[in-house]
Order: C-alpha cells, then structure tokens, then sequence
C-alpha cells in the first residue's frame, strides 16, 4: 500500500465517505487551492484582529469575494499551509500553519511555533467537519492545552463539496459570551502544484 495522504492518516477508514473534490484538496501531492473568500467579524474584533494580523493570525479586514490562494506542500508527515488573501495585487495578506498528527480522527493546527489548535474532524452526509478542541501552547518539551473559551472562543470548519471540482469552506469562531467573533467562507477549486 502506497503512503497515504495526511487528511487520509486522520480520518481512517471516513476518508472513502469524501467526494472527489475534497479528495483533490487534500491529496498527497503539492497542490494550491483557488478561489474568493469573505471575511466577516464584529466591529469589536478589529483591535484584537489587527494584533493577531501582525503575527501572521487570521485576516484583520472584512471583505466579499476576494481572491485567495491556499497553497499546501507537504514536508515529511506535515502538511504546510500559505493562505494568500488578495486585498491588493501587490500586496497580499499571508498567513502560514503547520498541520501536524494530533492521534486518531484529530490534528494540531500550528499558526505560529509556540501556538495551535487541536482539532477533532469527522466525515457525515460527505461533509468534512473539523470541531475545535483546546488551544495549544507547545513549549518544546509540553504541549500545554487551554480551553477554548479562555482565548478566541469554539472554532468550527465545514467542507462541503460543490461539484466534482469545488467545494466550499465555512470558518466560524464562537465566544461563549460574545457570540460569532469572527467566520470567513469561501468557495475553491483545487490545482496541482
């Protein structure tokens, strides 16, 4: 049996409930998805939003429709992810994470060295749905975990293919006292390289 993808590795025996195009986006090979996102939070947000921009966090700007590319390499058991939102044609907004194994049907998600976010992801009705767990702060020789609530609030991802080649992708942030804090969505398509 050949080397299996990461989102493979993760999800075991779920990985045949996914259709095509979810396949594509997270096949074992270098690839880059394209296509526009939107990004919406409350006005509140924007100070701490601004903050988590300038270390690379998130997108500190509402927006509808603006072209991104995610491209995704593969390093060792890894994946690496480059988002690039084109709020300017010279200038885009990159942030960058490392999805590491994080044990049966979950996966840490590295947005900086030191911090991630351990996800749970389960396949239902050919969807992929990633559930927030705990935060967590890697000191080298501990993985520390935080609850959810202390920081940003309960994340949540769904997958949901399209078509045979697009799929869409919802991201939401969920305070327990302030509600949805932030949530960004768009529709991709897949592409080697």
């Amino acid at each position: 049996m050949g080397r299996l993808c990461f989102m493979q590795e993760v999800l075991g025996d779920q990985w045949q409930q996914l259709p095509e195009s979810l396949k594509a986006h997270h096949q074992i090979q270098d690839n880059r998805d394209v296509g526009r996102l939107s990004v919406d939070y409350p006005y509140f947000m924007k100070p701490i939003l601004y903050l988590l921009g300038l270390v690379g966090i998130l997108v500190a700007r509402r927006c509808e429709l603006i072209p991104t590319t995610v491209k995704k390499r593969i390093r060792g058991r890894n994946q690496i992810w480059i988002r690039l939102v084109y709020l300017s044609v010279s200038q885009p907004v990159r942030f960058r994470s490392v999805w590491v194994q994080g044990g049966e049907g979950k996966l840490i998600e590295y947005v900086t060295p030191f911090f991630g976010l351990c996800i749970a992801v389960h396949v239902k009705d050919g969807m992929l749905f990633y559930q927030g767990m705990y935060y967590v702060l890697n000191l080298g020789f501990a993985r520390l975990p935080i609850p959810e609530w202390f920081i940003l609030g309960h994340t949540t991802i769904v997958e949901r293919a399209i078509d045979e080649d697009h799929f869409n992708m919802d991201f939401r942030l969920t305070h327990p006292l302030f509600g949805q804090v932030f949530r960004y969505t768009g529709i991709f398509r897949t592409e080697s390289g």
